[in-house]
């Protein structure tokens, strides 16, 4: 991997770009990400394309990335969507840690498949988690994990109802507010994702200091969702630009 740092826009974050030399992440890879902020330091990182997870002949392709805010600190974390292979076996976990009024905003987007060449994730493994420590104490966790089980094939979980119900991508966004209070932008959050939603499944909830939204549909919608509300959230919690790094747009 390599780190870029192009010029931000007027009024922007410094920004850090991750790049995948290979081109995607193949079977036995294995990518450890660590990105600090320090004291009433900000920093947006994002990644330089969607991140292509290749299809395995039986060994995982394994991601730990770890981001640390320190008290009065700020970080954006917003690659653009990971693709991840039919077969593909994909364990990613991402830990964030804030301190004292450290803020962050960020997720990810997964879309199962390689939709424009008619491919669909009918096989393989996906664990992507996640969790937030606040002063060193669990504040949210969560996990999602696909995979061949006595219940049904991969297939069976991505078509079923109660599951996936065929959508073509999900997205997980995080926001930390500094200060720890997200109730205050609850509202704004929710008419933000309903002027953008159209058909998706779509929510915002509050829980232990994070506002957390979900997104569950078509890819292309989704992601230009997801985007609109990472938008207004950096503008209402930091008065940043309303926009997401020249990436997201090519």
């Amino acid at each position: 991997m390599r780190v870029l740092f192009p010029v931000p826009s007027t009024g922007d974050l410094p920004t850090a770009v991750l790049v995948t030399t290979s081109g995607g992440l193949v079977a036995g890879d294995e990518v450890e990400v660590l990105a600090r902020v320090a004291w009433s330091a900000a920093a947006h990182v994002t990644g330089s394309a969607a991140e292509k997870i290749y299809r395995s002949t039986g060994a995982m392709t394994r991601v730990v990335q770890r981001l640390q805010i320190a008290s009065g600190g700020w970080m954006e974390f917003l690659p653009p969507e990971t693709i991840v292979f039919d077969r593909a076996k994909l364990r990613r976990t991402t830990r964030i840690d804030l301190q004292g009024d450290g803020g962050f905003l960020g997720g990810g987007i997964i879309v199962f498949g390689r939709l424009a060449m008619g491919e669909r994730f009918r096989d393989g493994l996906l664990h992507e988690g996640w969790e937030v420590y606040r002063g060193g104490a669990l504040v949210w966790g969560d996990v999602l994990h696909v995979a061949a089980s006595p219940w049904g094939n991969v297939a069976a979980i991505m078509d079923h109802p109660a599951c996936f119900a065929g959508a073509q991508a999900c997205a997980t966004l995080v926001f930390a507010p500094q200060g720890g209070d997200p109730h205050r932008f609850i509202d704004a959050a929710r008419a933000a994702q309903v002027a953008s939603v159209g058909d998706l499944r779509a929510g915002v909830t509050a829980v232990n200091g994070l506002l957390v939204a979900r997104w569950l549909g078509d890819a292309m919608p989704l992601r230009r969702a997801y985007a609109a509300l990472a938008c207004h959230l950096r503008a209402a919690a930091m008065g940043l630009p309303p926009l997401l790094p020249r990436p997201w747009h090519i």
